[in-house]
């Protein structure tokens, strides 16, 4: 079934096509205008249903992508490379490589809001996943153009480790356990400028320390503290 009003039919058809879909492709068009519907337009109808099921299919196709390309990773690796492709940031950035922003219905004072149009953008990119997937209830219509993003940012983080997020990572699993997040305890450490190790951090949770790790920074230091505590966590003994 169409949009009732024609002008926005059109636009929506425009954007998937730029997903590589036919305009005769099985999607329930209701749900994908809902996805593109800001909280600020209608406080009923809009897409936050819809994110909250985008945010699933949205990890299940990152897992899918690294467990297809990269079966010989560990699943601490699997975990920190997911944690990037599916962050706000990269979220967003698709969003916008696909033009979202021309289809998201926005009222009121976020109009102007240039602070908060990643988010928005990262809400809404999920909300669409999650509008794609309700329209099949499988990913027909996803990961034809959605895997070769996930793909090629995988294989350009697996090249630079740095963009490795532990922290995410570490908090996500503290979260499902636990429903807590972990405390960072970071120190300056006192040396000669040369030494590029200045910061110390320790990761602790329920009054135990669960790593440790130096850095040129504190966000360095505290990734570092992250991937000790993830990794040891996730050994065979304590998986």
């Amino acid at each position: 079934m169409t949009i009732a009003y024609p002008r926005r039919q059109r636009q929506l058809e425009n954007l998937v096509q730029k997903f590589g879909l036919a305009k005769t492709a099985p999607i329930k068009w209701q749900l994908l205008d809902l996805a593109l519907t800001h909280p600020t337009v209608s406080e009923s109808a809009n897409y936050e249903h819809l994110e909250f099921v985008g945010d699933a299919v949205v990890r299940l196709v990152a897992a899918i992508v690294l467990w297809d390309n990269y079966p010989e990773c560990s699943v601490g690796d699997f975990a920190a490379i997911r944690s990037v492709l599916v962050s706000d940031r990269v979220l967003a950035q698709l969003a916008k490589e696909y033009g979202l922003e021309l289809y998201l219905l926005v009222a009121g004072s976020a109009t102007a809001d240039k602070i908060g149009q990643e988010s928005r953008l990262a809400d809404a990119f999920e909300a669409v996943l999650g509008a794609l997937y309700l329209s099949t209830h499988n990913l027909e219509l996803i990961r034809s153009w959605l895997d070769p993003h996930f793909k090629k940012l995988a294989a350009e983080i697996r090249l630079d480790p740095a963009r490795l997020n532990y922290k995410a990572a570490l908090q996500e699993w503290t979260q499902a356990h636990f429903k807590i997040l972990p405390e960072y305890r970071v120190v300056e450490i006192p040396q000669p400028q040369y030494i590029q190790e200045r910061f110390s951090a320790e990761v602790w949770l329920h009054g135990e320390k669960l790593g440790q790790g130096k850095g040129r920074s504190i966000k360095f230091a505290e990734q570092a503290a992250a991937k000790e505590a993830f990794l040891a966590l996730n050994t065979p003994d304590n998986s």
